[in-house]
């Protein structure tokens, strides 16, 4: 699962891109408990998610041109050296490496496949503060047309090591950072036909289907219902009320 420790390779920040940072934090508040807490006149409508006062996401306008999503970044130690990494497997930057009010350094990609990430180098600000406990991010999940060629380019990049694990009828490629024993971060699926390539977050919850009816009461949209996946537990995938798309898990192990 996902954790706090903020290895290199990892998750360590994840945001919201929304045409209504207000609606999106009122969506997502009702749903998980999440307060906004503004990051300042300096940085926009960009503000803080946090739950009992810790940080657990972020929310900001739309980038021109963009569709509501949610934006996984994976940590760094040098944002710099990724951007290449990233470029030299055939990735594509989508913005250089910039300063971010001296909390630290991100850049912002698309892999080969089509899926759009970003990486954090933390100065001040490490990373989300809660992890694999309800209302936090515990897990991810990548879905692109060749998950055999993601796996080889998130490989070069951050060293992830991998395996593959039968789930069903397809192969399920489980990814962990380069260091660090039982340390799984996410996994990398067949991109169904006329889906868009995505990574997609699973916000942990206290019970599945009830925050998806809950969802659904508050608007969002539910691509796949509350299903039980033995080992993993019951999981559900969502689109908030603007279309951003996200999942929610209880996990067996949580």
């Amino acid at each position: 699962m996902i954790t706090t420790d903020h290895v290199p390779g990892t998750p360590g920040w994840i945001d919201l891109g929304s045409p209504d940072v207000t609606a999106s934090a009122a969506f997502y508040g009702s749903l998980f408990g999440w307060s906004l807490q503004p990051a300042g006149p300096e940085a926009g409508d960009y503000g803080f998610l946090q739950l009992d006062g810790r940080t657990v996401a972020a929310v900001g306008p739309l980038d021109a041109g963009a569709v509501p999503a949610w934006t996984v970044y994976f940590g760094t130690d040098d944002v710099e050296a990724t951007t290449k990494a990233v470029e030299q497997a055939g990735g594509t930057v989508r913005f250089g490496p910039c300063d971010v009010f001296g909390e630290g350094r991100m850049a912002g990609f698309t892999d080969p496949g089509g899926a759009e990430f970003a990486v954090w180098q933390p100065i001040a600000t490490t990373g989300f503060d809660l992890a694999a406990v309800p209302g936090s991010l515990s897990w991810t999940e990548l879905y692109v047309p060749s998950p055999d060629a993601a796996r080889s380019f998130y490989r070069t990049v951050f060293g992830w090591r991998d395996q593959e694990v039968p789930f069903g009828d397809v192969t399920f490629i489980v990814v962990s950072p380069a260091e660090g024993e039982n340390a799984e971060l996410g996994g990398i699926m067949p991109l169904q036909e006329g889906d868009r390539p995505h990574w997609l977050p699973y916000f942990e919850v206290p019970s599945c289907a009830t925050t998806a009816a809950l969802a659904e009461q508050l608007g969002a949209g539910v691509l796949v219902p509350a299903t039980e996946a033995p080992g993993a537990g019951c999981y559900a995938v969502l689109t908030d009320p603007h279309g951003a798309r996200f999942a929610i898990i209880t996990s067996a192990t949580a």
